[in-house]
């Protein structure tokens, strides 16, 4: 009896012809399954199928190869600042401050475009499954569109440095297709950024979800991440001039003071240590007295002060306090969660970057 045909993973069409070429090599039938026929490049994903008495030997050769890629896609390279652009007005707020931390970090600047391709569909015939885009033109329009607005975008960034409004810092482009927080996460796990700059506004987001890409990527992200909202005036770290810190008493909290510090490079910096808690306790100020103590002998010229609020987790208190001080960056250390805590249990940057007009610095040390 003729052996079935089965399939043996779902990759790009680039990645299923590489696999296809190996595993021909070892003698083993490969058969790829795509009904864009027209246009194979612009495939999303295609089927890789070989005859189930294959299927052993094959796994091994692909596990092999796949874990030779991902080796190869983990590239050490200059140091980078990141800002994932979906085109909206907010960008400008992000550009001048990337381009600013960049210079400040001898780093090169890499826009990411995540891009949605149509949707697709997997039909069955008898044994033989085929994998389509319901909508090649419309894959091709999304893919020229987003070319023009990295041209106009490219144009316009090289005539403000021209112009001197930016540093005069390397810069370019990458385009992925998916979802955006899963293709952000996805580079900086690969390429570890020194920095990304968000926007906290995205492009034709309705109000419940504005600003969760950000908050996704600042809670899982490898690297630290500095979130711009829309109201925000300032253009440079130098501007910054208030920072206030929100500590939990965590030895690797001076690690993260540290880095901001280090980001802001400006004079006359104020920092703000906050300790939201729940409980009023005497070691509580204790600590945050210590921890002021700490800075002042190894930063003498930082005009540091403490505070103590009522409720821990409490966006809107610590956002009150925030404008009280006319606060100008809020900074704090996080922990990656894992998704299913993240489903069930919204993180403090979740909340802030949804209800705060204040700068977010978040790193995860």
């Amino acid at each position: 009896m003729e052996d079935k045909l089965v399939t043996l993973a779902i990759r790009t069409y680039q990645r299923a012809q590489m696999i296809k070429t190996v595993l021909e090599e070892s003698g083993i039938e490969t058969v790829i399954h795509n009904l864009n026929l027209e246009h194979p490049e612009l495939a999303v994903g295609v089927r890789v199928r070989i005859k189930e008495s294959d299927l052993p030997r094959a796994l091994k050769i692909v596990e092999e190869m796949e874990s030779a890629w991902e080796q190869d896609d983990v590239k050490v390279s200059a140091q980078e600042v990141l800002i994932p652009v979906d085109f909206a007005d907010l960008v400008e707020k992000t550009i001048d401050f990337g381009f600013n931390f960049a210079k400040n970090m001898n780093a090169e600047v890499v826009f990411l475009y995540v891009y949605f391709s149509p949707a697709f569909t997997i039909s069955e015939y008898h044994d033989v499954s085929t994998y389509s885009i319901s909508d090649s033109e419309l894959l091709r329009r999304i893919i020229s569109s987003a070319n023009a607005d990295v041209e106009k975008m490219v144009n316009l960034i090289n005539s403000r440095i021209a112009k001197a409004e930016l540093p005069d810092v390397p810069f370019h482009f990458e385009m992925k297709e998916g979802v955006p927080e899963d293709q952000i996460l996805d580079y900086c796990k690969k390429n570890k950024p020194a920095l990304v700059v968000m926007g906290t506004h995205g492009k034709s987001i309705t109000t419940e979800l504005i600003g969760s890409v950000t908050a996704e990527v600042m809670e899982s992200s490898v690297s630290p991440v500095f979130a711009v909202p829309v109201p925000v005036t300032l253009k440079s770290p130098e501007e910054i001039k208030r920072v206030a810190f929100l500590t939990n008493f965590d030895q690797k909290d001076l690690i993260a003071i540290d880095k901001t510090i280090e980001l802001c490079k400006s004079d006359n910096l104020e920092i703000y240590f906050i300790h939201a808690s729940e409980k009023n306790e005497t070691w509580t100020e204790v600590m945050l007295a210590g921890i002021k103590s700490y800075f002042a002998s190894h930063y003498p010229s930082l005009n540091a002060h403490y505070a103590l609020l009522g409720a821990k987790n409490s966006p809107d208190l610590i956002d009150d306090y925030l404008k009280t001080k006319e606060i100008d960056l809020l900074a704090f250390n996080t922990r990656r969660r894992k998704l299913f805590s993240r489903l069930f249990n919204s993180g403090l940057a979740y909340k802030l970057v949804l209800s705060s007009d204040t700068m977010l610095f978040v790193t995860h040390v």
